[in-house]
């Protein structure tokens, strides 16, 4: 084992019994030495965790991944690094995050391997714990075979070792899928093209369609606001110009935008801006109000497609 500071161990457990005994300990382990300790778990095990901490749950913030995490590119900037940045410095930080549970779309297993994939860059030389637990018996063989690649350390029962499969930049690169094909120009698809010139005019033909998919009040203005950061950045970032398309599907709108720039940074958008720092938000603006965003990057061009809830 490394003297790094920060560790990311993937605890594996197969029903109740053994999710407490892998995350309770953790847990009273983090008051006991000063150290603040996040559980950012889903559904119901907030509740389950709680309950099994008794009078010392005060001391633990708690968060249902199912809500907070949804989009797993929300995960670091608003769920990770919002608890860990506001500990005091030179502090230990203590946080269960656990970002993959049986339900979740396929479409989401993708985003959430690079999520933990990514964890690893943006923690590194912090002093920071993050504990993941997977549910061996109810999720797909995939998901732990990816953690190992995600995860420098598993823990099995009582076991820890070393992940001899641990390849966190060949887990983003193998993830980096092209996208299924956004569908052909119709009465039902915006298709536009824009450069600078173009960008105001863009950003209100998406608010025209995505009303007349069905959006409204606040889900209207996150897809004025997707549009706007993503077309911005390809202007700055992307060759000067690219495509947008606005469709519906599985009770979605999804905004996509292919531009010839490549992405070379994938942390980028999983940020949280520093204080005060003009510019530079874009892609995470994207993350926070979309349910999901997918990313295709290469040589060719970069697709960044964001689905939002009807």
């Amino acid at each position: 084992m490394s003297g790094e500071p920060f560790a990311h161990p993937a605890l594996f457990y197969g029903g109740p019994r053994a999710y407490l005994d892998g995350t309770v300990p953790f847990v009273r382990a983090a008051p006991a030495a000063g150290e603040p300790v996040a559980v950012a778990v889903p559904g119901e095990k907030p509740a389950l965790i709680r309950d099994a901490l008794g009078a010392e749950r005060e001391e633990v913030r708690f968060l249902d991944m199912r809500e907070a995490g949804r989009n797993p590119g929300r995960i670091i900037p608003g769920v990770l690094c919002a608890f860990a940045d506001a500990q005091p410095p030179r502090l230990r930080t203590r946080i269960i995050g656990e970002p993959v549970w049986a339900g979740r779309d396929r479409a989401e297993h993708p985003a959430c391997v690079q999520h933990e994939a990514l964890i690893n860059a943006s923690f590194r030389g912090r002093e920071v714990t993050i504990l993941c637990p997977y549910d061996t018996a109810a999720l797909h063989p995939r998901a732990p075979a990816d953690a190992r690649t995600t995860h420098p350390v598993v823990i099995e029962g009582a076991e820890q070792r070393p992940s001899a499969a641990y390849d966190p930049e060949g887990a983003v690169a193998r993830r980096n899928l092209p996208l299924p094909p956004a569908p052909a120009a119709g009465p039902g698809a915006l298709h536009a093209r824009f450069d600078a010139e173009r960008l105001s005019t863009v950003r209100h033909l998406a608010a025209d369609h995505g009303a007349g998919l069905g959006l409204a009040g606040e889900a209207l203005e996150n897809l004025t606001l997707v549009t706007a950061e993503l077309t911005t950045n390809s202007v700055v970032h992307g060759g000067g110009r690219g495509t947008p398309t606005v469709w519906a599907a599985g009770g979605q709108v999804l905004c996509e935008v292919r531009d010839r720039g490549r992405l070379t940074d994938p942390p980028a958008g999983r940020r949280p801006a520093a204080p005060g720092r003009r510019g530079g938000r874009g892609l995470l603006l994207d993350d926070l109000p979309a349910a999901l965003v997918r990313t295709h990057t290469s040589p060719a061009g970069t697709t960044i497609r964001c689905h939002l809830g009807a």
